[in-house]
C-alpha cells in the first residue's frame, strides 16, 4: 500500500480519494477550501507542499490549468517537496502543453484525466487516458485501480490529455444530435418512450441516448457534467486543434450552442441541457 497526497476534492476528487483509502492506502488530502477536504474524512494537510512532503505518489483532481500550475510549481506547491522517486499522477483535464511541462519537471508524471463523471467516480469504474512513460503508467496502475475500471496507456506526455479531448469532441457532436432527435419526435407527437425503444437497440445507441433520453425528454439536468466544465474542455480542444490542424466545425458550432445554455442561465447544468436551445 502507497502513502498518497491527493490535492483537489471536489465532486470527482473527493470519492476517488476515499476509494483509495478503502483499498488501504494512507491518504492525506488537501483542498484550496478546507471545509471539502475535511469532509471526505481524511488527514488534512495546510499547504499541497505538506501534503506531498515524503509520500510515494501525489495525485492532483482540480480546475485547470492555472489552478493545476499553482498546486505543483505555486510557492506552496508539491513538486518542492516531493521525493525524487514519487509518482505524479494528474486528473485534472487541462491542456496537453501543461502536462508536458509538468512531465519535464517530474519524469515519473502521468497526465490521466477521466470519463465517467461523477457517478463514476462515485462507483469507482472511471475510465482513465493516460499520457506518460511506460514505467510512470505501470506505477500508477494498482493506485488508479481504486476508481477505475479502465486503465489505458494512449501514449507519451500530453497524449491523455489530446485523448480527453477526443472524447469530449465526440460527447458534444452525440449530444448535438441527441438533442435535435429529441425535438424531433416531440414535434411529430410520437411516443417518446416507444421511441427510446425503437432506436436504442440499433446503431443510434449512446451512452448519452440510454442514460440521457428519458431526463431530457423531462427537462431534467440537475445532475453530472457541468455545462461550465464542458465549454472549458471543448475550448481545450479548439485551441489543440489551432497547433494540430484538426477541422472541428462541429465542436465549435456545438461549442456556440452551449454558450447559449450558459446565456439562458444553464452553465452548472448538465452537459444534455444542450436541447433547452431548441424550442420545444
Amino acid at each position: 500500500m502507497a502513502t498518497i497526497a491527493f490535492i483537489g476534492t471536489g465532486v470527482m476528487g473527493a470519492p476517488m480519494a476515499r476509494h483509495l483509502a478503502a483499498a488501504g492506502h494512507d491518504v492525506t488530502v488537501y483542498n484550496r477550501t478546507r471545509a471539502k477536504a475535511e469532509a471526505t474524512g481524511l488527514t488534512v494537510a495546510d499547504t499541497p507542499a505538506v501534503a506531498a512532503a515524503g509520500k510515494d505518489a501525489v495525485i492532483t483532481c482540480v480546475g485547470n490549468d492555472d489552478d493545476l500550475r499553482q498546486v505543483t510549481l505555486g510557492p506552496d506547491g508539491a513538486f518542492a517537496a516531493m521525493r525524487d522517486d514519487a509518482l505524479f499522477i494528474d486528473h485534472t483535464t487541462v491542456s496537453a502543453a501543461i502536462a508536458r511541462e509538468l512531465a519535464a519537471a517530474r519524469p515519473l508524471s502521468v497526465d490521466a484525466p477521466v470519463s465517467g463523471g461523477q457517478a463514476g467516480a462515485e462507483n469507482g469504474t472511471l475510465s482513465v487516458m493516460c499520457g506518460g512513460t511506460a514505467e510512470a503508467v505501470e506505477r500508477a496502475r494498482p493506485i488508479v485501480d481504486a476508481y477505475a475500471a479502465r486503465i489505458v496507456h494512449v501514449g507519451a506526455a500530453g497524449a491523455g490529455q489530446q485523448t480527453k479531448m477526443v472524447n469530449q469532441i465526440a460527447i458534444a457532436g452525440v449530444l448535438a444530435g441527441l438533442s435535435e432527435a429529441l425535438r424531433f419526435a416531440q414535434a411529430s407527437d410520437l411516443d417518446l418512450d416507444r421511441v427510446f425503444d425503437a432506436v436504442s437497440g440499433g446503431a443510434a445507441q449512446s451512452w448519452q441516448m440510454v442514460n440521457r433520453w428519458g431526463t431530457m425528454a423531462r427537462d431534467e439536468f440537475d445532475f453530472g457534467f457541468a455545462i461550465d466544465w464542458m465549454r472549458k474542455d471543448l475550448g481545450l480542444a479548439l485551441e489543440e486543434a489551432k497547433a494540430n490542424g484538426a477541422p472541428l466545425d462541429v465542436t465549435r458550432l456545438v461549442d456556440g450552442y452551449y454558450a447559449q445554455v450558459q446565456a439562458m442561465g444553464g452553465g452548472r447544468q448538465d452537459t444534455s441541457a444542450l436541447v433547452r436551445r431548441i424550442a420545444q
